[in-house]
């Protein structure tokens, strides 16, 4: 495994962990402590090995899981070397007048079970906090998503559908079996 697999590892183990324990940085072999810098007690990647891989961001509810997420993540990890997918809380759901069908944990481990995806977390109270926490040098929103965060100096990308949108909403799936 060379340097920038290394780095990619070390940074999605950051990203889930929000930081490296120090517990957990003493049993990391030479090379990947070399790639590490101290700040606020954690471990972080070193920003001149930050830069050797491209990260997109995306997100979502992901409560019923179709072929749109699919193409969407799909398109997403195409524009980046990681893909890390923001998944919803159910407290953001709930606000928004809709109940969700399986809760936050189960959505972020479905996710996080799909191939184009290297890391699925959970969002956190604001979106800004979990773009610090990301870091991304891009944001990928679907065809059929607005693009509410455009973060200064990152990237945003807004999908084009491929596929047929009758057919892949989840409100219209949710209505076709009664829920």
């Amino acid at each position: 495994m060379g340097v920038k697999e290394v780095a990619i590892q070390l940074y999605l183990k950051e990203v889930e962990e929000r930081g490296i324990a120090p517990s957990e940085y003493h049993k990391l072999r030479n090379l990947e402590r070399y790639l590490l810098e101290k700040r606020g007690g954690r471990y972080y990647l070193r920003e001149m090995h930050r830069k050797k891989f491209a990260v997109a961001m995306t997100g979502g509810v992901f409560d019923v899981v179709h072929i749109g997420h699919i193409h969407t993540l799909t398109e997403a990890k195409e524009q980046a070397d990681v893909l890390v997918v923001v998944v919803a809380q159910d407290r953001h759901i709930k606000k928004k007048k809709r109940k969700p069908l399986h809760e936050q944990e189960h959505r972020r481990v479905l996710v996080q079970a799909l191939k184009p995806v290297d890391l699925a977390i959970l969002g956190g109270d604001k979106m800004e906090e979990t773009v610090k926490r990301v870091g991304p040098d891009l944001i990928v929103y679907g065809y059929d998503q607005k693009a509410f965060l455009k973060p200064k100096g990152i990237k945003v990308v807004r999908l084009k559908s491929k596929i047929d949108p009758k057919n892949v909403k989840t409100r219209k799936i949710l209505r076709k079996l009664g829920i």
